[in-house]
């Protein structure tokens, strides 16, 4: 039995083991099958993705099920949709299609086993050297991981594929040989079949030794988020930076400050281009220009002081008006969001006044105006918004309500005098969730 114990999570109601037959994930399965012999109460379940990319894939489906049926493990097959889209990577494709189908089952208290090795490690390792990764890319694939609401774990890591076919020659195993994985036209395949037998050639423990370069780089990754996490407490406000402690930071820290607090945020990371634009033609910018760097449906602004990061946005049109009835959420035009009424006392606008008249929901034209209570006068919405440092590209997502003819709400800022309901009277809150 391969001496895999050490490298699995002990809290775990159910352990899901991601089966494609090939090979490696064969003998997971079969390691984990021989060790629940000494361990009846685990839970072991497998999934099978069929990618629907090849000919002989329901073969494969009915190849997986048997198996796990000899096994005495129960199996489900789950077909996707792995097909690329245009400049898009097969391989990317079909790796996402199937880590999302996997999400889907992995439950609270799961944790998902994949196959990877010793092997599988070095060629991610020298893809994303070639790639030109940093210390985190080229930590590669860690042991354990959170995966959704549960884990994902590598039980196999710390062996090499030499160990794993010893292993299923010694066991008889009959597995599934996927032609495209000899395709030398993917990168990983080149890689695997012209590139690393030479080096091992050479150099015999060149997996083992980039598993160490991997930990290594792990290491450092770590130390970095914990700079960056530092760094982070001193200049963020709210949902944005603040520039002046940002710009006392050297290049190399903003850089690594700015990618962790975007990977905090679950967004994607700007390439090296674009990141040496963020430094010069956001950070280095005069405090009354509003720039700009786009990537990947993200946008990183500068407004004022403060540092932003954004979707990108679809403003609604101009012209847009909305008639609405105020008992049924709206949905806004482009990605605004949605309005949703809630009946209160004593806060939102007047009921009465929303039941007597049409409502509207319009957005920013230019030279709108707005009296606010305990003003003496109205004030253009252009000097509000800059008196309450609302950026200017947020500006033209921003729902206005009319009752009849006038501004009656600011959705999120301000009601107008003589709309806002007093105390013990019937109101109607909007709630704006944004998208």
């Amino acid at each position: 039995m391969l001496s895999i114990t050490q490298h699995l999570p002990e809290r775990v109601n159910r352990f899901i083991i991601a089966y494609s037959g090939g090979m490696d994930s064969h003998v997971l399965l079969h390691a984990m099958a021989s060790l629940r012999e000494l361990s009846p109460d685990k839970v072991l379940h497998a999934v099978h993705i069929d990618h629907d990319l090849q000919a002989k894939s329901g073969e494969w489906s009915e190849h997986c099920q048997t198996v796990c049926k000899q096994l005495n493990i129960s199996c489900d097959v789950i077909k996707v949709n792995a097909r690329a889209e245009a400049g898009e990577s097969p391989e990317a494709a079909a790796r996402d299609a199937r880590y999302r189908a996997l999400l889907e089952v992995v439950e609270e208290g799961d944790c998902l086993l994949t196959a990877h090795h010793q092997d599988d490690q070095a060629e991610t390792l020298l893809l994303q050297l070639l790639r030109g990764g940093g210390p985190r890319g080229l930590s590669s694939m860690p042991q354990c991981n959170e995966f959704g609401v549960g884990q994902h774990c590598r039980p196999l890591l710390g062996l090499s594929r030499e160990q794993l076919h010893e292993y299923a020659r010694e066991h008889q195993f009959v597995w599934i040989e996927d032609e495209s994985n000899f395709d030398t036209g993917f990168d990983r395949n080149y890689l695997r079949h012209e590139i690393v037998p030479a080096l091992k050639a050479r150099w015999p423990a060149m997996a083992q030794t980039i598993s160490r370069v991997a930990s290594h780089s792990a290491e450092a990754s770590e130390l970095l988020d914990v700079l960056a996490s530092m760094d982070l407490q001193a200049v963020q406000k709210g949902e944005s930076l603040s520039m002046l402690p940002l710009l006392q930071l050297d290049d190399a820290r903003k850089r690594n400050l700015l990618r962790y607090w975007l990977r905090q945020l679950n967004r994607p990371l700007p390439d090296t281009r674009q990141m040496d634009r963020i430094l010069v033609d956001v950070l280095q910018a005069d405090e009354d220009r509003n720039p700009c760097v786009a990537w990947a449906g993200v946008e990183l602004r500068r407004y004022r002081d403060h540092l932003y990061v954004v979707s990108h946005s679809v403003s609604p049109k101009p012209d847009t008006s909305l008639e609405w009835d105020m008992k049924s959420p709206l949905r806004l035009p482009g990605n605004a969001g949605i309005l949703r009424p809630v009946i209160t006392t004593g806060t939102g606008l007047k009921q009465s006044l929303c039941n007597s008249v049409t409502a509207s929901v319009k957005f920013r034209q230019g030279g709108e105006k707005l009296k606010l209570a305990g003003r003496d006068h109205t004030h253009d919405l252009k000097k509000l918004f800059q008196e309450k440092s609302v950026p200017p590209w947020e500006r033209d997502c921003i729902p206005f309500v009319y009752l009849g003819d006038e501004l009656a709400e600011v959705v999120g800022y301000w009601i107008g005098e003589g709309f806002s309901a007093v105390k013990g009277e019937k109101g109607i809150q909007i709630e704006w969730k944004k998208q």
